[in-house]
């Protein structure tokens, strides 16, 4: 998968995290997923069509979202609910604008659908491209979470 599509939501994923919800985090390396079993406990995922048609995910440890989410909102939340569920659609969609932007810069035009939010530990992300699922782990100071790109590759 060309890093062009993929480098945007990392930026993007980077920038909203840190902005937003003061959690700075790193990236680590990515690798092809192998299976549809969500890495965290709360996922924001996102259809995208264009030029190539995909989706995109960021899926949060449950410590990870509760400490973004009290962040953002500026109080301390204890527990996956309706706040959480609002906050991970809030950040889906700030990722996926400045991921829009950027590729947007480069050439690549995209609409992007309206983010679903799955809690619950065990869920699944099904991707709309049938390309690979590439994962890039992130960590923060209160717990990991990932971001899953993927395209439909084309020629």
């Amino acid at each position: 998968m060309n890093a062009t599509f993929i480098n945007p939501f990392i930026n993007a994923t980077v920038s909203v995290l840190e902005t937003m919800c003061m959690l700075p985090s790193s990236p680590g390396s990515p690798y092809v997923k192998k299976d549809n079993k969500a890495i965290g406990d709360v996922s924001g995922i996102l259809g995208l069509a264009g030029e190539q048609t995909g989706s995109f995910a960021v899926s949060f440890s449950e410590s990870c979202i509760l400490k973004a989410v009290s962040n953002m909102l500026g109080e301390k939340i204890t527990a996956l609910n309706k706040d959480v569920e609002d906050a991970v659609g809030e950040i889906t969609n700030m990722i996926s604008g400045g991921a829009r932007k950027e590729l947007g810069d480069n050439g690549f035009h995209f609409e992007m659908a309206l983010p679903t939010v799955v809690i619950g530990k065990n869920h699944s992300i099904s991707h709309i491209g049938s390309g690979p699922t590439i994962v890039i782990p992130f960590s923060t100071e209160v717990g990991p979470y990932v971001v899953e790109v993927s395209f439909t590759e084309t020629s």
